[in-house]
């Protein structure tokens, strides 16, 4: 794994510095990270680098997961598309079904953490097994507008943690306990962010057909409705009238999201009659993800709804412009017209991705900009440093922490 000091080139060694010393005062506590998935999705991603940071750093840190059938992440993915506002009906049954799942995890998971840090609506309920530890819950989407019915069954369970964190502000709700704005990270040194030959990058193209003759524009991400393929298939095919391209539509699955072959199909069906797009279902490959955006030219997320969208994170810190949707947790990262574009619909993702390929030279000062925003802000460093200080937080006292 990666140690602690080969960031320091990145991040400098005050930072690192830092880290450690905050480190000493959770001295004994373990922290004891519970979710649905181990592969697939940002949170795997982010707590598969950040425990055995933690884990050097000298912190008691643990992964452990829950279990669920089809059904019960049928019925999750219900709740996941609810919260971010998404049409949709939850039965009487499909909460029986949660309750029954979640029950097995209660009477199965060893919650034996110091602090109890729970990701997400799959895992809540586990909070009634709390006997005197800590416990935390990381609500990693956007909940901005979520759908009150699904938001009013999660809150008996919110209001029996000690805090909440949210990723972004307009994700803040009102609660009676404290809440805590902590954006998530990427790993600079991980497969998927560290720098990669030319070799490697043209390797990965040729494996996937994908020819250099025409600029790419790329969108990486999970086959999800709320990820708009789609719509970023209808885009492309705006600036297609104008400048020829290639379109690189590629990502995987998760355990916990029933619902991504479908929308791989669908995808597929749409885009069968043009060999300008490739449409890629890709393994749990990481080289593979970095080289294809290194590879691109332009690199959209066309979200709908986002929790955060740490695609574009990546994008950013290899300097690539980025055309992005105005939602959850995007303009965080993208500073509209100066760490990238942002834009409201198809015919803008359209015209600002046009504008890019139009002007190398705008395009490439959006890039440096753009990474260097991550750099400041994004990184896994900053995001140990935020979740470290609300542990301690924990234990001092109830006034407002500042991160």
């Amino acid at each position: 794994m990666i140690k602690l000091e080969e960031y320091i080139p990145i991040v400098g060694q005050s930072v690192i510095d830092d880290l450690r010393l905050i480190a000493t005062r959770l001295k004994g506590k373990t922290i004891q990270h519970i979710n649905s998935t181990s592969v697939g999705g940002g949170v795997a991603e982010i707590l598969s680098r950040m425990v055995p940071l933690l884990q050097e750093l000298g912190v008691g840190a643990r992964w452990d997961l829950i279990k669920g059938g089809e059904q019960f992440f049928e019925v999750t993915k219900k709740f996941h598309n609810a919260l971010h506002g998404y049409p949709g009906e939850i039965t009487k049954r499909d909460f029986e079904i949660f309750l029954e799942t979640s029950q097995q995890n209660i009477n199965e998971v060893d919650t034996c953490g110091n602090i109890v840090f729970i990701h997400d609506p799959q895992p809540i309920a586990l909070v009634k097994r709390r006997q005197g530890n800590k416990w935390l819950w990381r609500c990693h989407v956007d909940v901005s507008d979520p759908n009150e019915k699904v938001w009013n069954f999660l809150m008996e369970y919110i209001v029996r943690y000690d805090a909440a964190v949210f990723s972004a502000p307009s994700f803040s709700r009102r609660l009676p306990i404290r809440q805590f704005l902590i954006s998530p990270s990427i790993d600079p040194l991980s497969d998927k962010n560290k720098e990669l030959s030319q070799e490697t990058i043209d390797r990965v193209l040729l494996k996937y057909q994908i020819p250099k003759d025409k600029p790419i524009v790329t969108q990486i991400s999970r086959f999800d409705r709320l990820k708009d393929p789609l719509g970023v298939i209808e885009a492309y095919r705006e600036v297609k009238k104008y400048i020829n391209c290639r379109l690189v539509l590629a990502g995987g699955g998760a355990s916990d999201d029933p619902e991504g072959t479908m929308v791989f199909t669908q995808a597929m069906e749409m885009a069968k009659k043009d060999k300008d797009i490739h449409v890629l279902l890709l393994p749990q490959n990481d080289i593979e993800i970095n080289a294809l955006q290194r590879a691109s030219t332009v690199i959209i997320q066309k979200s709908i709804r986002e929790g955060f969208g740490l695609t574009v994170s990546e994008a950013l810190w290899k300097a690539k412009p980025v055309v992005a949707s105005n939602v959850g947790g995007i303009p965080l990262q993208v500073k509209h017209k100066y760490s990238g574009l942002l834009c409201h619909s198809i015919q803008g993702a359209s015209f600002a991705i046009k504008q890019l390929l139009n002007s190398p030279a705008y395009a490439k000062k959006l890039g440096e900009n753009g990474k260097e925003h991550i750099r400041n802000n994004f990184l896994i460093t900053r995001h140990l440093r935020d979740y470290m200080l609300l542990f301690l937080s924990l234990y001092h006292g109830e006034d407002v922490v500042y991160l």
